[in-house]
């Protein structure tokens, strides 16, 4: 009776906290998540775990956790699965799973955890640019919101192309002496990609964000033959899996990289499945459910400012003067497009409340909220006034 009690007074205390504040705690949340895992990903290449055994690993543990929740949660609205589904479903892991984490891997190992995490935010902009050039988003350059989104496409891969050609000089070394007591673990993690080719791996991280863009776009037409949102992410994931072991079959012969030999290689791997694959998704699905996309979308910033604390606390990672600029121009340009694309939500709201009669107004306020030109991916269209 106590334990009920203590849980019925703990939905009490939840239920008393606004929503607004609960996604904002969510959000916050999620990009520790994130961040955690940009850094976490480095510790494990720079211990000497395979890139390829930390990604089937990783999406194993992911494949775990999603096929329970989308086999019971989606059981009476799943489509029947056809060769032509599933044929798609392949593609979509190719771009999505396999181009998406094998560039992300590739492009970590040559730079560092903020400078990945800083090119991610290019990603809404790279999806609308690619989204107007197979003509999913329509962009009227006469308007405020469609001048908005293109010089917000153009600083966003402006700031990518500077991190990419621009190293420059360093501008902020860890203290040293702050980190002899973390002697042990810095031994088998420490390393800011000296010697490795930085331009190539800056190359790979503009690669993933093409692939993660283009599986946000690929996927929104297939939403509308398949709604079975958990069911397709788990497809995805399954296909990316059975894609990167038969990579594996060639690039990774030797049984001993599949067999971990520290504690600390069994925890990223599952950090990495867990934490960024499995609950990352649940948390991200609540939050756009109940903010909207572009709510999500404006923390995404936040995680990079998150992991130059952690990188430069747990790995002495240095800050170099290109990727500061890149990453403040990709910034500018992320929040430019979402400007835009809001402005374009009210002003396609004031162009249909101008043509519609009042009793259809008061039919669709009950109905639903009024669809933008791009369909999110994933997750369905929802409020976005938070």
């Amino acid at each position: 009776m106590a334990d009920n009690g203590g849980s019925v007074s703990t939905r009490r205390m939840l239920c008393s906290v606004p929503e607004r504040a609960q996604l904002h705690l969510a959000m916050l949340a999620l990009q520790f998540g994130y961040a955690g895992f940009h850094v976490v990903s480095r510790v494990a290449l720079n211990m000497g775990i395979s890139k390829l055994v930390f990604i089937v690993y990783r999406n194993i543990i992911a494949l775990l956790m999603l096929v329970p929740f989308a086999y019971f949660l989606e059981k009476k609205e799943r489509p029947p699965l056809t060769l032509n589904l599933a044929f798609q479903f392949f593609v979509l892991a190719l771009v999505g799973v396999t181009a998406n984490q094998g560039f992300y891997m590739l492009g970590l190992e040559n730079t560092s955890p903020t400078f990945a995490s800083a090119i991610q935010n290019s990603v809404p902009a790279i999806t609308f640019l690619l989204a107007a050039i197979l003509r999913i988003e329509k962009v009227k350059i006469t308007r405020k919101d469609g001048i908005a989104k293109v010089v917000g496409t153009f600083c966003c891969v402006a700031g990518a192309s500077v991190i990419t050609l621009y190293k420059g000089p360093t501008v902020y070394t860890p203290n040293k002496h702050l980190q002899e007591p973390y002697t042990p673990f810095l031994h088998l993690s420490l390393g800011d990609a000296k010697g490795k080719n930085w331009t190539l791996g800056c190359l790979f991280l503009v690669g993933h964000c093409l692939s993660w863009s283009g599986w946000l776009v690929f996927q929104a037409p297939l939403l509308k033959k398949y709604p079975a949102r958990l069911s397709m992410t788990s497809y995805t994931c399954f296909f990316g899996l059975i894609q990167f072991l038969i990579i594996s079959a060639f690039a990774e012969r030797n049984a001993h990289d599949w067999i971990f030999t520290s504690g600390g290689e069994v925890f990223s791997v599952f950090y990495a499945g867990v934490v960024a694959s499995g609950i990352a998704f649940a948390v991200q699905i609540w939050c756009i459910d109940r903010g909207g996309p572009v709510f999500v979308a404006v923390y995404q910033p936040v995680q990079t400012f998150i992991v130059s604390f952690m990188a430069s606390f747990a790995l002495g990672e240095e800050f170099y003067l290109g990727g500061i600029i890149g990453a403040v121009m990709i910034i500018i340009g992320l929040y430019l497009v979402l400007w835009g694309k809001n402005e374009e939500k009210k002003f396609a709201s004031k162009e249909v409340a101008a043509i519609q009669s009042p009793q259809e107004q008061v039919h669709n306020r009950t109905q639903g909220h009024i669809k933008t030109s791009l369909t999110q991916p994933l997750l369905h269209q929802s409020s976005e006034n938070v």
